[in-house]
């Protein structure tokens, strides 16, 4: 159950407390509590619902319209022989939401995953709502949020990750979400049938932090 869940549920719980004492039966009401802690009670049942319910939809609902920044992409020699990344480039500066796209070989048949490593050296795996990077006709794409100083260097990993692997980073990616909490993940978390399949670094161009 998230916390957004819970918090919906305890004011609730006060608004019915503060209904039920004031109900009157056979002519009288129970006053188990007094007036002067009734009313608040109520009043602080009918925010944390509004709070609750706000911050759910927050964390839950399709979010903001995404305007992912491109440039200066890659070239690419054809017939494609392995999953590669486009944009960005190496010792690339890039924006706090960038659209990391890449290519794949036509018989490729792995999800792709983003994954950053920020200077604190863990791994943030990289999703929108479909999750695993979308891929059509031999291109995928992920939108990509930083969240660093100016100037940080992050390193861009792609990886290919079999069903068992995929269904890790995206359960772990809703886990961070319900409790909004990011801590990354150690590398000796990565599932060992994910695989490394090319890597570059960037720079950030703006602070990103708190951008999210």
């Amino acid at each position: 159950m998230s916390s957004e869940i819970l918090i919906i549920i305890i004011g609730a719980i006060l608004i019915l407390i503060a209904v039920v004492d004031s109900i009157k039966i056979n002519g009288s009401s129970l006053n188990l509590v007094d007036i002067r802690i009734k009313i608040p009670i109520g009043v602080l049942g009918v925010l944390l619902i509004f709070y609750g319910a706000y911050a759910y939809g927050g964390v839950n609902l399709p979010g903001q319209i995404e305007r992912p920044v491109s440039g200066t992409k890659k070239q690419i020699e054809y017939p494609v022989k392995s999953v590669q990344v486009l944009y960005p480039v190496e010792n690339d500066s890039v924006e706090c939401r960038i659209l990391t796209s890449g290519v794949y070989p036509e018989s490729h048949d792995k999800d792709i995953w983003v994954l950053l490593k920020p200077e604190d050296n863990r791994y943030y795996p990289q999703s929108d709502h479909t999750n695993t990077s979308y891929k059509r006709n031999g291109e995928w794409q992920v939108i990509t949020r930083f969240g660093g100083d100016k100037g940080e260097r992050y390193e861009i990993i792609v990886y290919e990750a079999d069903s068992t692997a995929s269904q890790f980073f995206s359960a772990t990616i809703q886990k961070w979400k319900e409790v909004l909490s990011y801590p990354g993940l150690e590398y000796d978390e990565i599932p060992k049938d994910a695989h490394e399949v090319d890597r570059l670094n960037v720079y950030l161009k703006e602070n990103c932090r708190g951008v999210h």
